[in-house]
């Protein structure tokens, strides 16, 4: 039986985690609204966000990759409260930047600490939340990029300036980090050599893993790979959508503005209801009908007709795509092992990251070339190919050797 000071230790970390995740959604909703009066106030013009961006995905990509291989070594609950004390000092230069050189430079650091949170709290959720938890505080971190844009259009609204609502969320994190330095040791996952896992799993054999034999293992490559073409999708998805809606379907752009905002909504709404349906159904069962729903979806918006057919089509994809991240994190360890999960993480997480820059912006030079009427097909393609991509990593997961754990 638990006792009581267990249990609010449990709940003190999955809420920590929650708020973790709405934290991570924030900077990237603020971006958004606050960028033509960033560029104006510095005097740069519009196109050089993308300078900021491509500095963030760098660092976000380094220290997502870095964090599932130094988790073991700084424990979770350590590198949470670094990495969150990063962004807040990276947030705190956003709001102080005379220029757009200082600007670029804290887009790096806060990569640096959005991607070492991602891919730290995706590990530890893994080994100690259920398919519920595992969605819903992915749900938290699309709250986070709702909620970006209505601190950004409030401080804004008031007459305060664009550096006030960095300087709102850089002290949301900094009071984060502190809850994360307070609670370091509920956040630890003891583990004892040759004992049972509490799931029921196989015993872990002791002894350090070395970083090559994770490295060697096909299903952890396999695995990367259908990250990046998840994210892919979701991020072409919603960053194309509105081209397709306006352009090739005749709807007007206040409808379609409104349609994208359905499909952003449909990947919330996914998570928080079938968080509650992994439970009951198995979440090997649920991620499967979400990739089918994907394919689905994208068939539909391929499909030349009405615009509400790609409507409809694109709200599919959303929905199905909503628990495709969360499970994917969470059956890790089952494609390849324990000892590797956290590392693995890592590397998908930092495959994700790739993934969602370099898909969406390859779809953007084929629509250039042909036109924004391949998206549909483009949509199906990479879905069948995520498929083949999961099925081969558990096809080498079911070859692994069992010493692997």
């Amino acid at each position: 039986m638990s006792t009581p000071s267990r249990v609010r230790t449990g709940v003190t970390v999955l809420v920590l985690a929650y708020l973790a995740f709405v934290s991570l959604g924030l900077p990237d909703g603020l971006l958004g609204v606050g960028w033509p009066f960033i560029s104006t106030d510095l005097t740069v013009r519009t196109e050089a966000v993308g300078l900021l961006l491509t500095s963030g995905t760098a660092g976000y990509l380094v220290s997502s990759v870095l964090a599932g291989f130094s988790i073991a070594r700084l424990g979770v609950g350590w590198l949470l409260a670094g990495s969150t004390a990063l962004a807040s000092l990276a947030l705190t230069g956003y709001a102080s930047s005379p220029g757009l050189p200082m600007m670029i430079g804290c887009a790096l650091l806060l990569g640096l600490g959005s991607g070492a949170i991602d891919a730290g709290l995706n590990a530890y959720a893994a080994g100690a939340f259920g398919p519920r938890q595992m969605n819903w505080i992915h749900a938290c971190f699309g709250l986070g990029v709702a909620i970006g844009p209505l601190v950004m259009t409030t401080v804004l609204g008031y007459g305060l300036g664009w550096r006030w609502g960095y300087g709102v969320v850089a002290t949301a994190q900094a009071v984060l980090a502190l809850a994360f330095i307070l609670t370091v040791r509920a956040w630890q996952r003891p583990a004892v050599p040759g004992r049972p896992d509490p799931d029921g799993g196989p015993a872990a054999p002791a002894g350090p893993v070395r970083i090559g034999a994770t490295l060697a293992l096909p299903a952890v490559w396999f695995g990367a790979l259908t990250f990046a073409v998840y994210v892919g999708i979701e991020v072409a998805a919603g960053l194309w959508a509105f081209l397709l809606l306006t352009e090739d379907r005749g709807l007007s752009a206040t409808v379609a503005g409104l349609c994208v905002s359905i499909y952003w909504g449909s990947l919330f709404a996914g998570r928080v209801v079938q968080g509650l349906v992994a439970e009951r159904l198995g979440s090997r069962t649920v991620l499967l009908g979400s990739m089918y729903g994907m394919a689905a979806g994208s068939a539909l918006v391929a499909l030349p007709g009405p615009g509400w057919l790609a409507v409809l089509g694109l709200a599919v994809v959303g929905f199905g795509a909503a628990a495709v991240f969360p499970l994917l994190t969470l059956s890790t360890a089952d494609r390849v092992g324990r000892r590797h999960a956290d590392r693995t993480i890592g590397l998908q997480i930092g495959a994700s990251g790739l993934g969602g820059a370099l898909i969406p912006a390859a779809l953007g030079l084929l629509i250039g070339r042909v036109s924004v009427a391949v998206l549909g097909p483009a949509l199906l393609l990479l879905s069948l190919t995520m498929l083949a991509l999961y099925w081969a990593s558990n096809r080498r997961a079911a070859r692994r050797p069992a010493q692997d754990g």
